[in-house]
């Protein structure tokens, strides 16, 4: 089984909407989420860890030693599932002292629950809601490598309800009408940033390796592709760039460029920062992605010991 990732990884999405509903609140009829200072639009980290698993779960890759079962998805019973790998474990504890047993099953069924299910060594996931034996265990709530922070339009959007019609009807006292009315809210444009962490210290609680990692990018790329709806019709992933702690030092200090690779080598809001994304005419209201210049102005002299993967390029 191949090892952990052992680099850090900063990563900034850049996600466009054009007349649909990224992520609806609610909270508020389920109208696109909106911050109220601002009036810049929100996608919850939720939603967007939702499309990981969704993709995953649409396309596993071939068995390698660990299963891409989806924990988190409709129809599952968490503490079925911890019920199971609370079974399957079982007879792989050693016989000790009591507290000691009990500390060793919990580690037991943890590592099979993040071997079995991709979402969890991803995300992590609080396992102690149903086992006995992961009550008040330390093993029972793991805290994942991969963390998105919430995404966030860069200019003000402008919900609207648009009202549709249906020629059925739900009730049969209502079949007499000619036609019943709905609602529906859009975003008519926006072009939002997310921001990704990828801890490589948290990767060995759950044996997240490269080959998950490489899964997560291609399940990123490909955000909405396979996630189109009347609400999110056009949706498109404008830019994936994950930046990679590679570490500063020679061959011959190994051990401290491991150190500086999994500690990161520059802040990520710098990082961040030299992605530049400006409207080409200052005060203008977007309308499609040609209005905004993106501008990437990062170099490795700038940066040392880091490395830019264009995953998607926004640059034109």
């Amino acid at each position: 089984m191949s090892e952990p990732i052992a680099h850090r990884h900063d990563i900034l999405i850049l996600l466009e909407v054009t007349n649909g509903n990224p992520n609806g609140d609610p909270d508020a009829g389920n109208q696109p989420r909106v911050d109220a200072v601002s009036g810049r639009g929100l996608i919850s980290d939720v939603c967007l860890k939702r499309k990981i698993r969704n993709y995953v779960d649409l396309f596993p890759p071939a068995a390698n030693g660990k299963g891409f079962d989806i924990l988190i998805k409709q129809g599952n019973v968490l503490n079925a599932k911890q019920g199971e790998a609370e079974a399957m474990t079982k007879d792989q504890v050693k016989q000790k002292e009591k507290a000691k047993v009990k500390d060793e099953h919990g580690r037991l069924i943890k590592d099979w629950l993040c071997n079995q299910y991709f979402d969890i060594r991803t995300f992590g996931q609080v396992i102690s809601t149903g086992s006995e034996v992961m009550k008040g265990s330390p093993h029972g709530q793991i805290r994942g490598p991969v963390q998105f922070s919430f995404g966030r339009s860069y200019d003000p959007i402008n919900p609207q309800e648009i009202t549709i019609t249906r020629c059925a009807v739900t009730k049969e006292e209502d079949a007499a009408k000619e036609r019943t009315m709905g609602q529906k809210y859009i975003v008519p444009y926006g072009l939002y940033a997310a921001k990704c962490y990828v801890s490589p210290a948290f990767a060995r609680n759950t044996a997240f390796d490269q080959s998950d990692y490489n899964l997560f990018i291609e399940a990123l790329s490909h955000l909405f592709d396979h996630d189109r709806s009347s609400a999110r019709g056009d949706m498109v992933v404008r830019g994936v760039l994950d930046f990679e702690h590679v570490g500063t030092q020679a061959a011959a200090n190994a051990d401290q460029n491991r150190r500086e690779a999994m500690l990161g080598c520059a802040h990520a809001h710098d990082l961040f920062d030299s992605v530049e994304v400006m409207l080409k005419k200052p005060g203008a209201i977007p309308q499609d992605y040609d209005d905004y210049s993106v501008k990437v102005n990062f170099s490795e002299d700038k940066f040392p010991g880091v490395k830019l993967h264009r995953h998607v390029n926004p640059e034109r």
